[in-house]
């Protein structure tokens, strides 16, 4: 219970002044005429303002409310190095069981864990919110168990009290990490370029380590790695080049020490996407026919092409009398492109091309090899390839995968996609792709326009992916060495893009064949991937063959998931892994492996790993808090006085806020306005009777 004076003034409190100001005056003009009862006087003005302001008696019946201290605690990936995770678990059961022995004091826990898209460890906001949340007159003190390394430091919470930072970690700690300066987005196959790396040294390193140059490799995709020794503390160049377009994953490691803090940040993973400086495409035709110009407008549509089209206008047996001198403005460079020139080609198309002797047996035997050593060769076959003058008789016929029998099959039928192609990049769900002002159709049954010719072929080698009438093969692939073949047994193609009878996807379906046979990482019929969705990743496993299929995935801790995947589509496996953390996940089903980076590899977390004071110190020591490191010993609490500092040796300190509620309010008048008139009457008679003659 507890009372005060209060006032309800009748008048304004200038106004009441003013009174107050005028009889102080008359009071002092008394005394200064000597007149005895100047002291009546001032008593009656006193008496008089009184019934103006009309004062009170104020009491109350007040609740002591208990202090509120308040804990947040970083579980942040950084904490969980080294034996951080036992010093935190230490401090706070030490924190607990001194606030509990302080009586009227209540802990108010926060954890702390990793920001949400690499944002690093937040604690600074959830100090922040905690104090927003609670009453600021009761908050008597802030505690923070963390190894200092926090990453919003652009907030800056207005503590009530004092603020004090419990450090994990020890003095001795030491760490390298990787850094990756410059990376580029994209990069040209087969051309060098370059990553801007740096070593940098953390904390106090022992004496034969520190400065020493390192170990570092560079691996592609999981590849074999690339061994470098670099400096420390200095910006470095290393080349690299990448082998296939799409995107290429870039893995960097840094040899790990031991003794060293942790290894997470001595990896970095740059995902850059290959691509191809101009697509060279080499289209020899045999002779001009209704279709020639289907492959000449394919490829001229895309700007990324470099197209040499060598067209033999005239067979040597045709004797029309024109001089050969003025069948070209130049001569054709034969030798220099295909012999000299040939290995510059990312593809060779052969449209309708017969043996006549313009090219020798030479120029053949060496596009062979060209296949062997990583080309890629097209065959549009018409009735030539039916013939004695087949390409199939040349040094081509050891690659091409299918043999002609000499029969041309002429009658009408729909192309078809084989039940191998359903599964197979090139034709799968090319159904769906609807000729133009036409519907798309289902599979097995397309909506398409009729072919009429097809040069038979037996005795298929690799992937028979289209078939024409009677199921025979119409476009067969296969991979020769390090290259790849295709054969489509029909020139016939051309009719869909004139619209006959509808069309059909002529140019999706010689879209994906040249870019399959270009090698593209898309049209892979053998292909584990793996896209990114927030903390998930779908993984889809791409194949020809049958069967239930699994996955192992390794996340960047070490620990191993096998994931069952399901059939999503004719050849296509998918599943969904939650990840635990970002970090760098490998992929493996036993025939291939894939990396994936799910945010960076070294998240922020592990950018800076030494447990430091530094950047607290401008927000701790306004508040008369401190830094003590957990490495001696977990701290007492002690209650001290506002403005005393809150921390010592072994101790932290925490100022009584003595916060209470208001239960009840009582006012009472002193006296009624007309009992002060009344008494300022009397006191004004009795100086009237001291200073009168009686």
């Amino acid at each position: 219970m507890t009372g005060q004076m209060v006032f309800d003034p009748l008048l304004p409190w200038p106004a009441i002044w003013a009174v107050a100001a005028a009889a102080a005056a008359l009071v002092a003009f008394a005394l200064w005429r000597g007149l005895p009862g100047w002291w009546l006087r001032g008593l009656s003005a006193v008496a008089l303002l009184a019934a103006i302001a009309q004062p009170s008696i104020q009491t109350e019946e007040r609740r002591g409310l208990s202090d509120i201290v308040i804990l947040i605690i970083d579980e942040s990936a950084s904490q969980m190095i080294a034996d951080r995770a036992e010093q935190t678990a230490a401090a706070v059961a030490r924190i607990e069981a001194e606030i509990a022995a302080l009586p009227g004091t209540e802990l108010r826990k926060v954890v702390v864990t990793d920001g949400a898209e690499d944002g690093g460890t937040l604690a600074l906001t959830a100090l922040a919110q905690a104090l927003a949340e609670e009453p600021r007159t009761r908050v008597a003190g802030a505690i923070l168990v963390s190894d200092g390394q926090i990453h919003d430091l652009d907030i800056a919470p207005d503590m009530p009290a004092p603020l004090n930072v419990l450090l994990t970690g020890h003095l001795d700690d030491w760490d390298r990490r990787l850094m990756i300066q410059t990376a580029p987005v994209f990069g040209i196959i087969g051309e060098p370029l370059s990553l801007s790396l740096r070593v940098e040294e953390q904390g106090n390193l022992p004496a034969g380590s520190a400065g020493r140059p390192v170990e570092l490799s560079i691996a592609i995709d999981g590849g074999e790695p690339q061994g470098y020794t670099v400096p420390v503390g200095k910006d470095m160049e290393l080349p690299l080049v990448l082998e296939h377009g799409g995107q290429n994953v870039v893995q960097i490691m840094l040899e790990t020490e031991g003794g060293e803090l942790t290894d997470r940040n001595n990896m970095a993973v740059v995902q850059i996407n290959g691509v191809r400086d101009r697509l060279r495409v080499l289209l020899v035709s045999g002779e001009p026919y209704a279709g020639e110009r289907t492959w000449r407008n394919l490829l001229k549509s895309d700007s990324a092409v470099d197209l040499v089209h060598f067209t033999i206008l005239r067979p040597p047996e045709k004797q029309d009398g024109v001089p050969v001198s003025e069948l070209s403005l130049i001569a054709f460079p034969t030798r220099e492109l295909f012999i000299e020139k040939i290995a510059e080609f990312d593809l060779i198309i052969f449209d309708r091309y017969r043996l006549r002797g313009i090219l020798p047996s030479s120029y053949l035997d060496n596009i062979r090899s060209y296949v062997e050593n990583g080309g890629a060769v097209l065959v549009s076959a018409g009735p030539d390839f039916a013939s004695v003058e087949s390409l199939y008789h040349s040094g081509l016929g050891d690659i091409l995968p299918a043999r002609p029998t000499a029969r041309i099959v002429e009658e009408s039928y729909r192309p078809l996609v084989s039940d191998l192609g359903q599964r197979h990049p090139v034709t799968e769900g090319l159904e769906t792709f609807a000729p133009e002002g036409g519907a798309p159709g289902q599979i097995g049954a397309p909506e398409w326009g009729r072919w009429m010719r097809l040069v038979e072929l037996v005795d298929p080698q690799g992937q028979t992916v289209m078939e024409g009438p009677a199921g025979r093969p119409l476009l067969v692939l296969n991979r020769v060495g390090a290259g790849r073949v295709a054969l489509l047994a029909s020139d016939h193609a051309w009719l869909w893009s004139r619209g006959f009878e509808g069309g059909g996807p002529q140019l999706e379906l010689l879209r994906r064949l040249a870019h399959w046979m270009m090698k593209e990482p898309d049209l892979e019929e053998e292909a584990l991937s793996a896209a990114a969705e927030g903390q998930a990743l779908t993984i889809t496993r791409r194949t020809l063959s049958e069967g239930a299929r699994e996955v192992t995935v390794t996340a960047p801790d070490g620990t191993e998931s096998v994931l069952q995947l399901t059939e999503r589509a004719p050849g296509r496996y998918e599943a969904r892994f939650a990840a635990p953390e970002i970090g760098l996940y490998r992929m493996s089903d036993g025939d291939l492996e894939r990396v994936m980076a799910l945010g960076p590899a070294a998240p922020r977390e592990f950018e800076e790993t030494i447990a430091t004071p530094d950047k607290l110190a401008s927000l701790v020591e306004p508040t008369r808090g401190g830094f003590l490191r957990l490495e001696d010993s977990a701290p007492d609490v002690r209650r001290v006085r506002v403005g005393r500092p809150a921390i010592g040796r072994g101790w932290i300190g925490i100022t009584p806020r003595e916060a209470y509620q208001t239960l009840d309010i009582r006012i009472a008048a002193l006296l009624p306005a007309w009992a002060f008139v009344l008494l300022a009457a009397a006191l004004c008679v009795a100086a009237w009777l001291r200073e009168g003659r009686r």
